[in-house]
């Protein structure tokens, strides 16, 4: 008995610990923003002090940055607007990795493309003048890209494609690299019919695109009816307007009765039930994102009853391996060389309109990316 006393106020203790270590940790968080200097040398970068709406975007005087031995310092012309970048409102699921009470880093921005304005010493593969892209594998926010300067290490800059504008490159890589999950993860082939939910996204329109491609059959899932004359315009097959029809059911019907061979989410949630009831026998579900908010069931009976397979699936599966990163490469370029994969830009917005871009995102008007351009700044 002592000694379950002993281990009851033990474990008092140190939960008392671990919530005053929190509280003071929450309490006296800073960031940049709490820091500033006078400036030596300065550029212009987006920065958010606190999480909330678009408004806490502003444009601010930044120092300079200057490169390492191993990082590229790049001259900004486009970069894309991404869902990621919505973290801005600090969902609490991921503050922890993020910063408690606001965020640790303060740039935002995912991929760009820009011309190189200084390079390391050790960099070899990179000179002064050159177009570049970035590959974003980095933990987010580690490096801000909605500005006019941005550094980043060698390693995570590429070439842009051939004949593309900045515009067009800042919409090239992140999309096309995550599309092709349906090929590397989903297994999609000849005559498959592929379910595209958030079918409107860049992702969503370079799954189509890709789909096409290989012959298989893509059906567009979008909210509402509103686009579904863009998408059909964009390749689509089929469009279902998952708010006005029972889901399965209409993909049964426009499938013939077979279903859809791969499902390719970003959303998760609930919903992962219905995606499962219109798949095809062996069929595989895979899930790159978690737009939902809410936590992603197990399709029990579906999987079970179907055989169906879920898997999760993120860009860096094809990056982080270096031969497939070389083959579905070469597979973009010969793609758009060919005509068979296009970037499809919505719309563009000057940097000192990020908050209007947001609001845009946001708003889920958009067919393909929403750029910014550094023209002006």
């Amino acid at each position: 008995m002592k000694l379950k006393r002993i281990l009851k106020w033990s474990a008092g203790v140190i939960l008392l610990a671990i919530l005053l270590w929190l509280f003071v940790a929450y309490w006296t968080q800073t960031n940049e923003c709490d820091h500033k200097a006078a400036l030596t040398n300065p550029a212009k970068a987006i920065v958010h002090c606190q999480y909330g709406e678009p408004d806490v975007l502003k444009l601010e005087d930044v120092e300079k940055p200057v490169p390492n031995d191993n990082q590229i310092l790049v001259r900004v012309r486009a970069a894309s607007v991404n869902p990621l970048d919505l973290t801005i409102r600090g969902p609490w699921a991921i503050r922890p990795l993020l910063g408690m009470r606001k965020p640790k880093n303060t740039r935002l921005g995912v991929d760009y493309a820009g011309t190189v304005e200084a390079v390391g010493k050790n960099v070899t593969q990179f000179k002064p003048g050159d177009r570049v892209c970035v590959l974003p594998n980095y933990m987010l926010g580690a490096y801000g890209v909605y500005a006019d300067r941005a550094l980043l290490p060698a390693s995570s800059l590429i070439a842009p494609p051939p004949g593309l504008s900045a515009v067009q490159s800042a919409a090239v890589w992140m999309p096309y690299f995550t599309a092709f999950g349906i090929v590397q993860a989903g297994r999609a082939g000849l005559g498959d019919f592929v379910l595209i939910p958030a079918a409107s996204s860049s992702v969503g329109l370079a799954a189509i695109q890709i789909a096409n491609w290989i012959g298989a059959e893509p059906i567009a899932l979008t909210r509402t009816s509103a686009k579904a004359a863009d998408l059909l315009a964009h390749g689509a097959r089929h469009v279902i307007a998952s708010s006005e029809c029972d889901v399965a059911a209409e993909v049964l019907r426009v499938t013939a009765g077979r279903g859809a061979k791969v499902v390719f989410d970003p959303v998760g949630g609930p919903f992962v039930e219905t995606l499962a009831k219109a798949m095809a026998p062996e069929g595989i579900l895979i899930i790159y994102g978690g737009l939902s908010g809410a936590p992603t069931p197990y399709p029990h009976w579906s999987a079970a009853l179907k055989g169906l397979s879920l898997r999760g699936w993120v860009v860096s599966q094809i990056w982080n391996d270096a031969q497939r990163f070389r083959h579905f490469h070469e597979l973009i370029l010969r793609g758009l060389a060919g005509g068979q994969l296009q970037p499809v830009v919505d719309r563009t917005f000057s940097l000192d309109d990020i908050v209007a871009a947001h609001r845009y995102l946001e708003s889920n008007q958009q067919t393909g990316k929403i750029v910014v351009t550094t023209e002006g700044t």
